[in-house]
């Protein structure tokens, strides 16, 4: 800094000098000065900010505390334990307020809070310096955080399924009804890989399965209908077949199996009329045959 002192002044006397024909020759070598003065002040403050970072670096890296209040806060167990009695609040408050909007996303960003919750809490109980009565309160926050765990991850499941189900009965191609059916049961499925024994999880998933054969029956059905009207009785046969291949796949108990029955008479029928028909082409191209001999 005594250096750009000594420096700002040369640089003064200096601009004064050769200044000497103008008026008021001191202002522009005193803003000279001063300018010099100013970026030696900034470079100072510079420097020492650096050095503070690596100082602070240091001392985080060396797991030495940095200052005294830092060494209370980590020297601390109940700050921790404090830090999740907010947590625990929290979440309780956010619950709350996602049952009362009900919304599947809100319900899953909450399922993952508890997740982090309880993932902290593992830690903290982990740690020596956590005393007993904090590991009492902790061992409390999880269980309730636990039940809120519970109940978001099978509400999220729930919500986004009926939504979701709800979507794919709105589409028109079969595909995009499979598409969407598909989705709501794969949020089903990951409630399920943390609670397989969820008896509410397991019914709407065979929901959603029934849902999902009936729709692709249901379009075979439909083009095989259509194929009958029409006279191509071959393909309407084909139709059936299709459907009955998914009904036979995908929904075994009575009510496939009622179905399935229905299916099989309808391709008797078709056949027994195909037969007919062609017996009757048949007999046709015979009398054409007769007819025709001298």
């Amino acid at each position: 800094m005594i250096a750009a002192m000594a420096a700002a002044a040369a640089l003064f006397f200096l601009l004064w000098w050769m200044l000497q024909e103008e008026e008021n020759s001191w202002i522009p070598a005193g803003l000279a000065a001063s300018v010099v003065l100013l970026v030696a002040a900034l470079a100072r403050l510079m420097v020492a900010r650096r050095d503070r970072g690596r100082l602070r670096d240091h001392n985080s890296f060396s797991g030495e505390p940095y200052s005294s209040s830092s060494r209370r806060l980590s020297s601390s167990p109940m700050h921790s334990i404090s830090l999740h009695t907010a947590a625990l609040r929290s979440l309780q408050k956010q619950s709350a307020e996602a049952d009362a909007r009900d919304s599947g996303e809100v319900h899953r960003e909450l399922y993952d809070l508890c997740v982090e919750y309880l993932a902290g809490a593992d830690k903290a109980l982990q740690s020596p310096r956590t005393q007993a009565d904090g590991r009492v309160a902790l061992r409390a926050g999880q269980e309730r955080v636990r039940e809120l765990q519970k109940h978001h991850l099978l509400t999220w499941a729930r919500v986004s399924a009926q939504t979701l189900t709800h979507e794919a009965q709105q589409r028109v191609r079969l595909y995009e009804k499979v598409e969407t059916a598909n989705r709501a049961l794969n949020c089903i499925e990951t409630a399920l890989k943390v609670y397989p024994n969820e008896e509410e999880l397991n019914i709407s998933a065979r929901a959603v399965r029934e849902f999902i054969t009936s729709s692709r029956v249901a379009h075979w059905v439909e083009l095989a209908e259509r194929a009958a009207f029409k006279g191509y009785l071959q393909r309407s046969i084909d139709c059936y077949r299709d459907a009955l291949f998914y009904l036979s796949r995908d929904r075994p108990g009575p009510a496939g199996e009622t179905a399935a029955e229905k299916i099989t008479r309808e391709i008797e029928m078709l056949r027994a009329r195909l037969d007919r028909e062609g017996a009757i082409t048949s007999a046709k191209g015979t009398n054409r045959r007769v007819r025709r001999r001298p």
